[in-house]
């Protein structure tokens, strides 16, 4: 049976503009990072997609190496969009990125013209779309002109293949002179994505969140949970379930020391007093200053995105929640 979306899905997610542009993003957007390769279940990442949607998540963000096998989430979500969700194409923002290793030899990464372009018409077919509404450079390159990958992500609006440029894990610095080149190509720059949490601020201290604010860039921050340490899900030991046991690719057992146990803890125990879990305080941390745009997340379960979409009604913290945060994580 054909997907048909929930009539009500508009009426609880608030939607913010990004930087200064026409673009609005709603405050919770589905990463596809993990969950949504070849090793997961595609029944249940249909029901991810559905619920997100049924909640007002109209952003689904990717990228070519998206996985594992790199390639495969983009595959997957363009399946689940030929066959069910088709009919809201113009509802949703799809975003992918280039910049990272996606195949063998020397154009198969980082940020030259041949493969940022080559990389959107792949995924393009992987995707099954004529285009996707945000095409990302999705890190700095140090060996290629900043102007050469800026004229790339030109390339790909004016040909119809992205609707909006981005950029992702750039700094303040690099951030302003991305700008500066695109906007002199007249190219609609909307967003930088980057890691950003109550654990991980680097993004203040590499003058990100500055230079967004002052040039009217938006904000996505990815890994606003730590990688799962801002939940309570090691209050009480590892799961077996946990990234820990399972990967150990993104964290590790050694990160788990006394020290951080009882950040979280005590973290947890303000999240409570606020009548949220401590993921939902962690996500609500993220939007706060209104800095950020949207907040991304991930998901195993249906269940988990609903919980998390909750949090768009209690983004505001007092001051002495925030010094005591503050306090307690830095």
């Amino acid at each position: 049976m054909t997907y048909k979306a929930n009539k009500e899905r508009y009426e609880h997610m608030r939607y913010s503009r990004s930087g200064k542009s026409g673009l609005k993003l709603p405050q919770v957007s589905l990463g596809l990072w993990h969950n949504f390769g070849t090793s997961a279940d595609y029944d249940n990442m249909k029901k991810m997609c559905f619920t997100a949607f049924d909640q007002g998540i109209t952003h689904f963000d990717l990228a070519n190496n998206y996985g594992p096998q790199p390639g495969s989430a983009e595959s997957n979500f363009g399946r689940i969009m030929q066959q069910e969700m088709g009919a809201y194409r113009d509802e949703l923002i799809i975003s992918t990125k280039a910049g990272y290793t996606m195949w063998d030899g020397p154009y198969g990464d980082w940020g030259s013209r041949k493969y940022l372009l080559a990389s959107l018409d792949q995924s393009l077919k992987r995707l099954q779309l004529d285009y996707v509404d945000i095409f990302y450079h999705h890190r700095m390159d140090p060996d290629t002109p900043l102007e050469e990958s800026m004229m790339a992500l030109d390339t790909a609006v004016k040909s119809g293949k992205a609707l909006y440029a981005g950029i992702s894990n750039y700094d303040g610095e690099h951030t302003r002179q991305a700008m500066k080149i695109l906007k002199e190509l007249k190219c609609p720059f909307v967003i930088n994505q980057s890691r950003y949490s109550i654990f991980d601020r680097h993004i203040e201290s590499n003058g990100l969140k500055e230079a967004a604010v002052e040039n009217g860039c938006g904000i996505i921050a990815f890994s606003p949970l730590a990688q799962g340490l801002l939940s309570d899900k090691y209050l009480h030991g590892i799961p077996a379930d946990s990234r820990i046991k399972t990967s150990g690719q993104f964290l590790h057992a050694d990160q788990l020391t006394a020290e951080k146990l009882a950040q979280i803890a005590a973290l947890n125990e303000i999240a409570g007093e606020r009548g949220q879990t401590l993921a939902q305080m962690a996500l609500s941390w993220v939007l706060k200053d209104g800095a950020v745009t949207s907040v991304l997340i991930g998901a195993s379960k249906p269940e988990q995105i609903i919980e998390n979409c909750k949090i768009v009604d209690y983004t505001t913290f007092s001051p002495a929640e925030i010094k005591a945060i503050d306090e307690i994580s830095k």
